[in-house]
């Protein structure tokens, strides 16, 4: 018998992510929102049935003879309400199962490197019924981190979050744009964070420490945050000159 030989997968490349062209989420990431859509569903049903039955239960300890009959006809109407529970749950999880879909193939990604043939940026396009397309040029960026979730990780998808200066803060909640659904998630925001590198340091993922930290844009009347981060670079090159 021939001794076994050892094998190993091999990702395929990424050319195609970051170069500038569109890609759009695997087909894994439908399947893990089918199945957490699913699961909220189950979670809502089971646990209305258990929290009314320990509600009764407890206050069956409480005053037996006020809510005994309750408890005792626990098996005529729990079965009413599980029925009730089971179709409103329906009337939510069947529309979320049908559009779902529809709204993945909506989404679309794009990673501009600075060789591409225009300006080194993230494009996302989002929406069914109100399209969303946004572009996030490198230069606005702050902080890149990728984030695998229990769904993500038994599907086998990913997510790349995008935070910029003039989004980052405690006022917001969650970063400004994500790539969602990303089989190479990893390598997808190993590659921005290389693209960031040219343009100036630090620019760090959730995952790598910090490196020497350049002074924060200041702040003033009229002047956004891309516009700061314009003259701050005009500022450097004319130290450099």
């Amino acid at each position: 018998m021939s001794k076994g030989i050892e094998t190993k997968v091999i990702k395929p490349p990424v050319q195609k992510v970051v170069s500038g062209k569109i890609f759009k989420p695997d087909r894994a990431y439908l399947h893990k929102l089918w199945a957490k859509n699913t699961a909220i569903g189950v979670t809502i049903w089971l646990g209305t049935l258990l929290a009314t039955y320990l509600f009764i239960r407890g206050f069956y300890v409480i005053d037996p003879a006020e809510f005994g009959p309750a408890l005792a006809t626990m098996e005529v109407w729990m079965p009413i309400m599980s029925r009730w529970l089971i179709y409103g749950n329906l009337i939510w999880l069947i529309p979320a199962l049908v559009m779902t879909p529809i709204y993945i193939n909506s989404i679309e990604y794009s990673v501009i490197s600075e060789s591409g043939e225009t300006m080194p940026e993230i494009y996302v396009k989002k929406g069914i019924i109100t399209v969303t397309r946004k572009h996030v040029p490198f230069r606005t960026i702050t902080n890149i981190a990728s984030k695998i979730g229990p769904f993500d990780r038994l599907f086998g998808v990913g997510n790349v979050s995008i935070e910029t200066a003039g989004y980052s803060g405690s006022s917001q909640q969650g970063p400004e744009e994500k790539l969602e659904g990303i089989i190479f998630h990893e390598e997808v925001r190993d590659f921005i964070l290389r693209e960031l590198r040219k343009f100036r340091t630090p620019f760090t993922t959730t995952t790598e420490p910090d490196g020497k930290l350049e002074e924060p844009v200041p702040r003033g009347p009229g002047l956004d945050d891309e516009m700061l981060i314009t003259l701050r670079e005009i500022r450097d090159l004319l130290k450099k000159n």
